[in-house]
């Protein structure tokens, strides 16, 4: 059983990053996180000074389905970036730590705690990736790798922040039916996955895009198919940002 702390979350003990253990097919994702270079991630990287420090937890798992990566689904209710997938993140707190040091992995592991539920104690912290900037929203976000060793209950804690929570398979990530490039209202173009029935795009499509991309885990696709974003995507995403992991959805500002 896992200690807990104030108000019933789980106590957070400084992690360090640990690399091996891991099962092989998901070796190729920390070698390739461990070489990346910001520019090869995204176009948009953290300014000299400024910014609000923030974590998503990218976590890798094995389901009834195979390899997979667990995602949230933002409530409709929220001011910003309403109903679009994401991973489980939000800004540093004081008590996360030095955003220099441990303080993105504990804001990581805190985060996905509060949206999901998730056990801390059952996810390897087996890299992470270099910090990356979402301009509309200012945040300097540190995308976190997790091994989901022993995996616990996850569920939508609290129905106003969280609408959805459900695990991709790496198999529906990587079919070239899959994927396609979405562009935005102001032109831009992004990487975008239909899976599950739900359209990932934005920074967390921008990141899986990314490590797909270097780990060699991608297949070969139509990089020339491109989808519009609906109406419904644009209201939804529309709205003024409320501090939370909400805004790390990060529209197309956040895409590579």
């Amino acid at each position: 059983m896992t200690a807990r702390g104030h108000g019933g979350q789980p106590e957070a003990p400084i992690r360090q990053v640990e690399r091996d253990g891991l099962p092989s097919w998901l070796e190729p994702v920390r070698d390739a996180a461990e070489r990346v270079l910001p520019e090869q991630l995204s176009r948009f990287l953290p300014p000299a000074e400024g910014g609000r420090a923030a974590a998503v937890l990218m976590l890798f798992g094995e389901g009834a389905a195979g390899p997979d990566l667990l995602l949230i689904e933002r409530a409709r209710s929220l001011r910003s970036h309403a109903g679009q997938p994401s991973f489980p993140g939000g800004a540093l707190d004081p008590e996360d730590g030095d955003p220099g040091g441990p303080g993105p992995v504990a804001a990581a592991l805190r985060e996905a705690w509060e949206e999901t539920g998730l056990d801390p104690a059952g996810v390897q912290v087996f890299a992470t990736l270099p910090a990356l900037y979402i301009p509309v929203s200012r945040f300097v976000v540190t995308p976190v790798l997790g091994w989901w060793r022993e995996e616990s209950p996850v569920r939508p804690v609290d129905a106003g922040e969280t609408g959805a929570v459900f695990r991709v398979p790496i198999a529906e990530l990587t079919d070239p039916a899959n994927r396609a490039r979405l562009r935005h209202p102001s032109g831009h173009l992004g990487p975008a996955f239909e899976v599950g029935g739900r359209l990932v795009w934005g920074f967390t499509a921008g990141v899986i895009d990314r490590v797909l991309h270097h780990s060699g885990l991608e297949l070969p696709w139509d990089v020339s198919r491109t989808l519009d974003l609906s109406e419904e995507a644009i209201e939804l995403a529309q709205g003024g940002d409320r501090g939370r992991a909400g805004s790390l959805s990060g529209g197309d500002a956040g895409s590579p």
